[in-house]
């Protein structure tokens, strides 16, 4: 295994952080990640798998646009690092070299 390892909930987190791309938030993170998985996520989980992997480079966030609706209050924007994206990479490689050794699974 590389230097760098993802837990399954920050890497599922990593990947759903790059299909939201600019669109990625709290709220939104929770709600792709409900749909596409059919998995319950509270917000205090994922905000705290959020500063961890900021903690260890792989996301970067900024915080936008004040609205009226979120009582002037902005949200926080998450995008991955280069070294996030590499670590996701080596993740996916890993996963797909596992699938392949197994042999005559169907």
């Amino acid at each position: 295994m590389g230097k760098h390892h993802l837990g399954e909930f920050e890497e599922i987190v990593m990947l759903t952080v790059a299909i939201l791309k600019e669109e990625a938030y709290g709220v939104s993170i929770i709600e792709e990640m409900e749909t596409r998985l059919n998995r319950s996520v509270s917000m205090g989980a994922l905000q705290t798998v959020l500063k961890r992997l900021e903690g260890k480079g792989y996301l970067e966030s900024e915080l936008k646009g004040a609205t009226k609706i979120r009582g002037g209050k902005r949200k926080r924007y998450f995008t991955l690092t280069s070294l996030g994206k590499s670590v996701l990479k080596e993740t996916k490689e890993q996963r797909l070299g596992l699938w392949n050794a197994i042999p005559d699974f169907a």
